[in-house]
């Protein structure tokens, strides 16, 4: 889950920065640039960039669902995820995408990749404001939890994820897009190894929090 956070936030940085102004898995802030652009506020051409990036995380997460429903395990849509941000990763960084559309390509490819992910785990992975709620929550009525760990360790892994991308974005523009890709990856290959002595849910250690505060309480 750290390194689905991680590559969550690597994901949206590459795309704000690199495809402009818009988000691959932030879905909120999404519908805030909307509403902006509709009122003519914004850079020109956002709504579309928005309306795309919409749609194409509503795909991701269709087909998660589809497969997941069809039994398809967690390693699968992993798989699915890399496939898709290491394509992203491979157009950015041989300069293959020039054009407005395909810009929005890009956009799509990624963003489908995230509304997979977000169908991967039940804790989110890349969503956060529930999940800065509920820990904010816990905080000021002390009751902290032993499972409070891991989620402040996927708030840093977003905001470390993001970093790595925009040093790579400002370093060497062509690698922008293999933070998330590496992090994905990772996370892939930590699924797939044998499960002796890996940490479970439900086996005598907390579960993280959901980052739901409903869901939490």
């Amino acid at each position: 889950m750290l390194l689905l956070s991680a590559a969550s936030g690597a994901a949206d940085t590459f795309v704000f920065l690199c495809v402009g102004q818009v988000f691959a898995g932030v879905m909120t802030g999404n519908l805030v640039l909307l509403g902006a652009s509709a009122a003519g506020a914004g850079e020109d051409g956002v709504a579309l960039k928005v309306v795309v990036a919409l749609a194409a995380y509503f795909c991701g997460v269709a087909g998660g669902a589809l497969m997941a429903g069809r039994g398809f395990r967690v390693p699968a849509l992993l798989w699915v995820e890399v496939v898709l941000l290491g394509a992203a990763a491979v157009l950015w960084g041989l300069e293959l995408v020039t054009s407005y559309g395909e810009r929005l390509g890009l956009l799509a490819l990624v963003a489908v990749a995230m509304g997979v992910q977000g169908r991967v785990r039940v804790t989110p992975t890349n969503y956060f404001t529930g999940t800065l709620t509920s820990l904010a929550g816990r905080v000021a009525l002390r009751e902290l939890r032993g499972g409070d760990g891991w989620v402040l360790g996927r708030l840093v892994a977003v905001v470390a994820g993001a970093a790595v991308a925009a040093l790579a974005e400002r370093w060497w523009s062509p690698g922008a897009a293999l933070g998330a890709v590496v992090m994905a990856a990772g996370a892939l290959v930590l699924e797939t190894v044998p499960a002796r002595g890996r940490f479970r849910p439900g086996k005598g250690k907390p579960r993280p929090d959901r980052g739901n505060p409903a869901g939490a309480a």
